[in-house]
């Protein structure tokens, strides 16, 4: 009689770790990181051009950046999981559609921020300090999307990168 208990207990143990893990698999991981090369990152914003998308800027003089890893993913349940790696600096990230990679986002250069309304973003992770950690989880459509910081004056300075999804 004990062995039918351990056996049914069993099995429900393992019915819901299945149930779980095809949870999972119905959706798709994204690891996000935000960094910066340190206090100084906004010290050459005036010198420096502009590393907005638009701009067909050499982001290899980028001094903040967003890292996405995937970097393409198939439509549906998307799960950001974002780290600030920065040592000094507060990021968020931000999710907009793209319609066109040619085309800029509504950037305000008095405020140094997108219009997020105006952009169509989708969701966030808020302001994150140093080491910390977020989630968003959205369902996304075939599409490219950016992900981006709009702490004044970060994205201009390269903090963003793109999503494909399909």
């Amino acid at each position: 009689m004990m062995w039918k208990m351990k056996t049914t207990r069993l099995a429900a143990v393992l019915a819901f770790g299945l149930a779980a893990n095809a949870a999972l698999a119905d959706g798709s991981v994204v690891t996000v990181s935000l960094w910066d090369k340190g206090e100084t990152s906004m010290d050459k914003m005036d010198s420096m051009p502009s590393m907005m998308m638009s701009s067909g800027a050499d982001m290899s003089m980028a001094t903040m950046g967003v890292s996405a890893d995937p970097g393409t993913v198939p439509a549906g349940e998307v799960t950001f999981n974002v780290t600030n790696t920065s040592k000094d600096m507060v990021h968020e990230m931000i999710v907009a559609p793209v319609a066109s990679t040619d085309t800029a986002l509504p950037y305000d250069r008095e405020s140094m921020r997108v219009d997020e309304d105006a952009a169509g973003a989708l969701g966030e992770v808020e302001e994150l300090e140093p080491g910390e950690t977020g989630s968003l989880s959205l369902h996304l459509k075939t599409g490219t999307y950016l992900l981006f910081c709009n702490i004044p004056g970060h994205y201009q300075m390269g903090m963003w990168t793109l999503l494909n999804v399909g």
